[in-house]
């Protein structure tokens, strides 16, 4: 993809971490790091803190769609502006255990009035390769909304 809202990667990272991140409760309080939102595709990463797991230590369903809904998300919007999802569909490959979640998304198809795109979140940590936990697909609607 070769177009963006934003002039800059580092202009789609600043806008990202203080609207996206400091302006939601939530992505807040998780502490989730957008690493790259420009031209399509976005990746994002969370450490697994024992408040966000299940009672086998896994990280949470929750976590993992979260970070696949935001990468479909801010994939998206590097590319048209404000967006919300209309619906994603997530399959969880395997447990998410490890030190932290990475996600990356992918714009598959930009439109006006929706985008789809594709997300793979994958659990990592310092001493194994990363593991391949979830994959999604969603429907992103613009808001409208500027920045």
């Amino acid at each position: 993809m070769n177009n963006s809202r934003f002039d800059s990667p580092e202009a789609s990272l600043d806008y990202m971490r203080r609207v996206a991140v400091k302006g939601s409760g939530f992505s807040n309080w998780l502490q989730i790091e957008p690493l790259k939102v420009w031209q399509g595709e976005s990746e994002l990463v969370v450490e697994i803190r024992p408040e966000m797991t299940q009672h086998h230590g896994f990280a949470h369903g929750a976590l993992v769609g979260l970070m696949a809904d935001n990468a479909c998300a801010w994939a998206g919007a590097s590319v048209i502006g404000d967006v919300v999802t209309g619906g994603y569909t997530i399959n969880f490959l395997r447990p998410a255990q490890g030190e932290r979640l990475r996600a990356k998304g992918q714009v598959i198809k930009p439109g006006k009035r929706q985008v789809v795109v594709r997300a793979d979140v994958w659990s990592e940590d310092e001493v194994s390769e990363p593991v391949h936990v979830a994959t999604a697909q969603a429907t992103i609607i613009p808001t409208g909304l500027g920045s």
